[in-house]
């Protein structure tokens, strides 16, 4: 795992955003597509602005999927994470194609063909964030370390729905839908490589056990510990309560 630690969420952005240009041009080149999970989310405004102003991205050859989406939530709902791609991803750039998660269909039907999709062949690049609680995707504490269901309905816990409040998504913990559709961890750790963004003092927390502590399901993202090629991108805020030996800017 290499961490980098950067002045505020813009500069980690770019920062995340030409790691993550270089190997969906490199998946490419090899492969002739790249097969790409996005995250969505208030963490990620930064890296997806940076990503899409770039010039050096074979947007025509890449294949898009996206982690999770509210059961029940329409795509015009302000919080629905199909309307979050479409503005801030798809609309921007000439994209080779995207699978849409539907949170309006009946969910172990769309888990099936989502599950159909994804590993129709292997991912190369996964773009993540973590949540408050440390959730990975909407997979909240504990989560299921050992399934290899690759999308599942998941029950969303409290401090899930309240994260989601407090970025603005919803005016109140009620309008907040019970259940979404998600990407397993397990199929999130078969992408080749996983690129992890991560602003804001609120994570903090969540950052230093997932990055510091034991791998553990009642800390999702710890599992990105073991996979071989993950990067994570903090601001200063985000990295505060990291130990002394794991503050240099750059560590790996």
């Amino acid at each position: 795992m290499k961490i980098q630690v950067f002045e505020d969420p813009e500069a980690l952005g770019a920062a995340a955003a030409a790691d993550a240009a270089q190997a969906i041009a490199e998946a490419v080149r090899e492969r002739g597509r790249a097969r790409v999970i996005v995250a969505t989310g208030a963490s990620q405004f930064a890296f997806l602005d940076a990503l899409v102003a770039r010039s050096d991205v074979p947007w025509g050859q890449v294949d898009a999927f996206h982690l999770d989406e509210y059961i029940g939530l329409p795509p015009t709902h302000p919080a629905s994470f199909r309307k979050y791609l479409r503005e801030r991803l798809f609309e921007r750039v000439p994209i080779g194609s995207a699978y849409l998660l539907d949170g309006e269909g009946d969910p172990a039907e769309t888990c099936r063909q989502a599950a159909a999709a994804i590993g129709a062949a292997p991912v190369d690049v996964a773009c993540v964030g973590i949540g408050e609680n440390a959730h990975l995707a909407f997979n909240d504490p504990p989560a299921d370390f050992e399934t290899e269901q690759p999308y599942l309905v998941v029950s969303l816990d409290r401090a899930c729905r309240q994260q989601q409040v407090g970025e603005g998504w919803f005016g109140s913990l009620d309008e907040v839908p019970s259940q979404a559709l998600s990407m397993s961890v397990r199929q999130i750790l078969k992408a080749r490589r996983i690129f992890c963004m991560v602003p804001d003092t609120r994570k903090a927390a969540a950052v230093k056990a997932s990055v510091e502590g034991p791998v553990d399901p009642h800390t999702p993202a710890s599992i990105l510990q073991t996979h071989p090629d993950v990067h994570v991108y903090l601001d200063r805020h985000s990295a505060q309560q990291l130990s002394s030996s794991a503050t240099p800017w750059v560590r790996d």
